[in-house]
């Protein structure tokens, strides 16, 4: 699993990178509040250590633009402002666990083992980009009146893409997300899959293509 910390006291983000990694986590670090938000918006992490003190944007509101967006990430809160009214702010503003400065490792580590074992969302939403209908409930993809069954690693990556329509998601960053850190296929399962999708948005007569970028990564574009 992936966490992303995002704490600007240097000496103590990489303490807890060393308790994560040391627990078999896979883990980046983010020591400013707006580079936070880019990085959490692609989805790519299972979890984020949020402080709240940070240069740019605060935690508190940094949280609450990513719930907004409907990023569903658990957070879990790690700060030394243990007034009543900030735990409750946290809590309001979506974090799934606040815990107060100092505290021990084996409390910290189990506290993110709860964020984590937090039932993932039912996948009911509809998706829809350029003609294209994704129904992800029954892995079902539309357009107009012709519909193709996808794989779930299919299904996974055209959400992934639709999610994240306006930028480039590289090969990394899909290899991390779809089939975890600890896999041991590599980047050529991407182009793979890559090409089943394209195959399907061909079988469909689809106005959407994938579009790539020697080097930078995919994303949709709907053809004129």
């Amino acid at each position: 699993m992936k966490i992303l910390i995002v704490e600007d006291e240097r000496r103590l983000a990489a303490t807890l990178a060393d308790i994560l990694e040391h627990a078999g986590y896979q883990v980046d670090r983010s020591f400013d509040g707006t580079e936070e938000e880019e990085m959490a918006e692609d989805g790519m992490y299972d979890a984020i250590i949020l402080d709240i003190m940070l240069p740019g944007l605060n935690g508190f509101e940094i949280l609450r633009r990513l719930r907004q967006k409907k990023c569903m990430t658990p957070v879990l809160i790690l700060t030394a402002r243990s007034e009543l009214e900030n735990r409750v702010r946290g809590l309001d503003a979506g974090a799934d666990y606040y815990l107060t400065k100092p505290f021990e490792n084996e409390e910290f580590l189990a506290c993110l083992r709860t964020i984590l074992r937090r039932p993932a969302e039912i996948v009911t939403d509809i998706l829809s980009y350029g003609d294209l209908i994704l129904n992800p409930s029954v892995s079902r993809l539309s357009c107009r009146t012709l519909s193709v069954a996808l794989s779930a690693k299919e299904r996974k990556l055209l959400r992934m893409l639709i999610h994240n329509q306006n930028q480039y998601l590289s090969k990394e960053a899909i290899l991390l997300k779809i089939w975890g850190y600890d896999t041991n296929v590599n980047t050529n399962s991407v182009e793979a899959y890559i090409s089943f999708l394209r195959k399907k948005l061909a079988f469909l007569h689809s106005s959407v293509r994938i579009s790539v970028v020697r080097g930078i990564g995919y994303k949709l574009e709907v053809s004129e």
